[in-house]
């Protein structure tokens, strides 16, 4: 369970204009929403241009990482970028269609991210993002080549400024419109893994990797950080 929620936001950028109510700033709260979220979408100004990808990320700590192409423009971009990540938990239906909505959590963040070069850190991290989703299975794969490595880019923003908005709950019906004979509610929403589909050679007897992001929760990945 999270504990109180900070209402300060660490910059007038960053503080909620609308919904301010739904609003917090603290770290507890922030971080639970980045290790729920399945993956995010990165805001870049590239040659002049908005650019906004969607992308894999994970955290550790007071950071939160992504990678990509070691050839990609929008990694190697320098200058300030936006992460936004979301989880949608359940439609909210109304007597009214002005007053349906969604319950979700949701955080975006602002900065200039930092290129992860040293080659410890940059396996570690790796390594996180994978045992972020499947603890353990980094152990069952051929190691990544030298080239593997140099191929891909890992950068890392600090959540120094950043904000989470939220709703849950029923409809916000009007009191006029209670009565109207129309079913409202909330219709829940789960992200599910299916059945395993093994591939053609995978041997007979090997037994696949639990779902992804199976608690409502997800943790975050291990710390990258070298001693």
């Amino acid at each position: 369970m999270l504990g109180p929620m900070s209402t300060t936001p660490p910059s007038d950028f960053a503080r909620l204009r609308r919904k301010h109510q739904r609003g917090a700033y603290d770290r507890e709260t922030i971080h639970a929403i980045l290790d729920a979220a399945p993956f995010c979408h990165i805001g870049h100004i590239v040659e002049g241009r908005p650019v906004v990808l969607p992308t894999f990320h994970w955290r550790y700590g007071d950071e939160v990482l992504w990678h990509g192409s070691a050839k990609s423009r929008m990694l190697l971009t320098p200058g300030e970028v936006c992460l936004e990540a979301s989880v949608l938990d359940a439609w909210v239906l109304a007597r009214t269609s002005f007053n349906h909505s969604a319950n979700y959590r949701s955080v975006v963040a602002f900065g200039v991210p930092r290129l992860v070069e040293d080659p410890a850190e940059k396996l570690a991290a790796m390594k996180g993002f994978l045992d972020r989703l499947f603890p353990g299975r980094w152990e069952t794969l051929r190691p990544p080549t030298e080239q593997e490595i140099k191929a891909t880019a890992i950068v890392s923003l600090r959540l120094d400024e950043a904000s989470a908005k939220m709703r849950a709950g029923p409809s916000g019906d009007n009191p006029e419109d209670v009565s109207w004979p129309t079913w409202a509610g909330v219709l829940p929403v789960h992200t599910v893994a299916g059945a395993p589909e093994p591939d053609p050679h995978v041997t007979a007897g090997l037994v696949p990797p639990p779902a992804p992001l199976a608690s409502p929760l997800a943790r975050p990945a291990p710390s990258p950080r070298v001693a």
